[in-house]
C-alpha cells in the first residue's frame, strides 16, 4: 500500500493534535477503539451522505490512531488533486469499469506490513440509495479480516468504532445484522440514508 499522511510521522502527530482539538471544540465525541485482533480490518463508512464525511473521517482516524485507506470515485483523483487524495489515503475506484476490486483490495490487506484499515462506504454514493453494495463484505471475507462498524452520527455529534463483525458467509443474514446497527445513526443529510 502506498505511503499516506497516516504513515508520515511528524505530520501525523501534528494533525492528530489538531484533529482532537477541533473535534472537542466543535462538540464531537469520539467513541470506541480498534481491538487488538482488528489491526487489519475493513471499516464500514456509514452513513455516507455528504462531502464533509471525508474530512471528519480523517480527523476521527487521527484521533483513534488508525492507519486508514479509503475508496473514492475516480473523478476526485484527477489532476491536480490526485496526489493529495492518494496521500490522504485515497484509492481511486472507477465505477464505469468492471474489475477485480474485491480481489485486489483483499490481497492488499493480506500483503500489507503492519496495521491497515480499509474504509469502504457500503452505499457507494452520497446520493439516496436503498441498496447497499456488498464489496466491503466480500473484501473482508476473502482477506479473512473482521469488519468494524464505524459510524458518524451528525445528529448526536458522535463518531467512532462500534462492534467488530466477523462475516459468516451468509450475506443476507449478515447484512441484516449490520444494517440494524446503523438504523438509528443519522448522516449529515439524514434524508439520503436508509439502512433498510
Amino acid at each position: 500500500m502506498h505511503r499516506t499522511i497516516f504513515s508520515t510521522p511528524v505530520v501525523n502527530t501534528c494533525l492528530r493534535a489538531a484533529s482532537l482539538a477541533f473535534l472537542r471544540a466543535t462538540g464531537w465525541r469520539i467513541e470506541g477503539e480498534l481491538p487488538p485482533g482488528a489491526t487489519k480490518a475493513v471499516l464500514i463508512a456509514a452513513p455516507h451522505t455528504s462531502n464533509w464525511d471525508l474530512p471528519y473521517t480523517l480527523m476521527v482516524a487521527f484521533s483513534l490512531r488508525l492507519n486508514i485507506y479509503w475508496m473514492g470515485k475516480a473523478s476526485i483523483f484527477r489532476f491536480p488533486f490526485g496526489p493529495v487524495m492518494r496521500w490522504l489515503g485515497g484509492i481511486a475506484v472507477d465505477r464505469s469499469k468492471t474489475n477485480n476490486l474485491v480481489q485486489a483490495s483483499a490481497a492488499a490487506l493480506v500483503q500489507a506490513d503492519g496495521p491497515v484499515q480499509l474504509v469502504v462506504p457500503p452505499e457507494g454514493t452520497r446520493g439516496k440509495t436503498r441498496h447497499w453494495k456488498t464489496g466491503f463484505y466480500f473484501i473482508a471475507l476473502e482477506a479473512r479480516v473482521p469488519i468494524v462498524l464505524a459510524y458518524m452520527d451528525y445528529a448526536e455529534k458522535r463518531s467512532g468504532l462500534g462492534p467488530v463483525f466477523t462475516p459468516t458467509g451468509d450475506v443476507e443474514a449478515d447484512m441484516g445484522e449490520i444494517k440494524r446497527f446503523y438504523a438509528p445513526i443519522r448522516g449529515k443529510r439524514a434524508d439520503l440514508f436508509t439502512s433498510e
